[in-house]
């Protein structure tokens, strides 16, 4: 198991929009662009010095942007629609509170935002239409200062053919894909705007696109229906990625493992919860299965360097329409949680994105938070699994029950009780340990284990203890000598 976070209120922020999409500007990208239309600057003398820099050893020079794109939709409801560009800090692990840039849309909600990984711009789908967006420098007294302005570019392509749910595009920008809320799966050469593929009916309702880390593979995942592998060149479906009883395939991405090899992951539902399928790329069979919630998940990720996963699984939805849920940073060696954010934001979780060096992660929210979290080495593992164990122990002693749409627990005079929508079904109060805990947090452990009133409870209590220090001991963890 890994460590927990807990909140920092500077890497935490409120930005007054419903967030339903986040990513991370591609700085050497964006700024490469930038310098070539100013003849005072050497671009190519910089390219250079960029090159050998790497982000770690030049964390001075290189910065980063979360770009966030979310509204309030139509209506007079007097929550802006727009793009955010905020500025995060490495050094203070701090967010912007307020958003360096900011472009308005009017009534338009863009519902969904994909970045040019060539730093050209970002497109954004509205709610009939797709538009491109490019970055440009604004001068603010004597800086010049990031924004993003409305491109003279019009994408007519994608104009007038309903909601978009999906957008991607290839690693090296080539090709554009872009799946409708009608099914209709279309890609595109880009910048051209040269169609490739225009697939009517791929799925009944597409909502999520994933290219292959070499181009030449995308994947598409429809609503209820089976995911389909399309072969880029040849503008066919290659495979069918078949479901197992009763999953649901939620979220898809790509990885390459060190050797090279890649990796496809899909985030499914079932009505035991969360799990994370893992797909051979040459045969397109199913290599495993990984349960790693009981509760449904909403968002999901996979890091640059293909070392982590990153999910948001829900796990309370109150009467007021409010969700606690929590971000598990996941092991892709061996699927175990390598991090754990607790309550990480108080509305659902839309989107997950890790910076380009793998050393953060976003997250955005729909109670208009982004929040970013620093990816480090967990090299303490044995620490926090006892850590996250012992509770699991004290939770097996509190007695519960479930009246109603409700979960109880009773801890000396207290009573914590946790509601949940109906939509959810009986299996979302089977709450695994991970999650209990999060309920629990407020309640000690010893009161606790003290409510199941068993003497065999506090036996297994001190053998688990006695094992953790043992393990401590031998890991240099504790002050006294081997």
């Amino acid at each position: 198991m890994g460590k927990t976070e807990e909140a920092d209120p500077q890497s935490l922020q409120k930005y007054g929009v419903p967030l339903f999409s986040a990513a991370w500007l591609p700085y050497k990208e964006v700024r490469s662009n930038l310098q070539s239309h100013h003849d005072d600057v050497d671009s190519s003398e910089q390219q250079e010095q960029e090159k050998e820099e790497t982000p770690e050893a030049s964390s001075s020079s290189y910065e980063y942007y979360v770009v966030l794109a979310g509204g309030g939709g139509e209506g007079s409801s007097g929550i802006p629609n727009a793009v955010l560009l905020s500025r995060f800090d490495f050094s203070s692990n701090s967010l912007s509170s307020q958003p360096i840039a900011k472009l308005g849309f009017g009534s338009d909600v863009p519902y969904r935002m994909v970045i040019i990984p060539g730093g050209d711009g970002l497109i954004c789908a509205f709610p009939n239409s797709c538009r491109f967006f490019e970055w440009h420098e604004v001068k603010d007294n004597e800086d010049q200062k990031l924004g993003v302005k409305l491109s003279d570019k019009v994408l007519t392509q994608l104009e007038d053919v309903g909601q978009q749910l999906a957008l991607a595009f290839n690693n090296d920008s080539s090709v554009l894909a872009a799946g409708g809320e009608d099914g209709n799966l279309r890609v595109f050469k880009w910048p051209s705007m040269e169609i490739i593929l225009n697939e009517a009916q791929a799925h009944a309702s597409l909502k999520d696109l994933c290219f292959s880390p070499d181009g030449k593979f995308l994947v598409s995942l429809g609503k209820r229906d089976l995911g389909r592998v399309w072969d880029v060149t040849s503008s066919t479906a290659v495979a069918t990625l078949s479901k197992e009883n009763d999953e649901i395939f939620a979220l898809c991405r790509f990885s390459q493992s060190s050797d090279q090899t890649q990796i496809l992951y899909i985030a499914a539902i079932t009505d035991k919860g969360a799990s994370i399928v893992t797909w051979n790329t040459s045969s397109w069979n199913r290599v495993s299965s990984k349960p790693v919630a009981r509760e449904p998940v909403s968002s999901f990720n996979v890091s640059p360097d293909g070392k982590l996963l990153a999910m948001y699984i829900i796990f309370t939805v109150t009467l007021r329409g409010l969700t606690q849920g929590d971000v598990l940073l996941i092991n892709s060696t061996n699927m175990r949680v390598h991090t754990m954010i607790r309550k990480a934001h108080l509305g659902i979780v839309t989107a997950l994105a890790f910076s380009h060096d793998s050393r953060a992660l976003v997250s955005a929210s729909m109670d208009s938070s982004a929040r970013v979290t620093l990816v480090e080495d967990n090299k303490s593992g044995m620490y926090i699994e006892i850590q996250i164990f012992l509770p699991v122990i004290g939770s097996s002693a509190m007695v519960g029950h479930r009246p109603g749409n409700s979960w109880t627990v009773n801890s000396e005079s207290k009573v914590h009780t946790a509601k949940y929508e109906d939509t959810f079904g009986d299996d979302f109060y089977m709450l695994e340990p991970l999650s209990l805990i999060s309920h629990c947090k407020e309640l000690s452990f010893l009161s606790c284990l003290a409510a199941g009133g068993s003497r065999l409870r506090i036996i297994i209590f001190i053998i688990m203890l006695a094992i953790a220090a043992y393990f401590l001991k031998n890991q240099g963890a504790l002050p006294f000598p081997g």
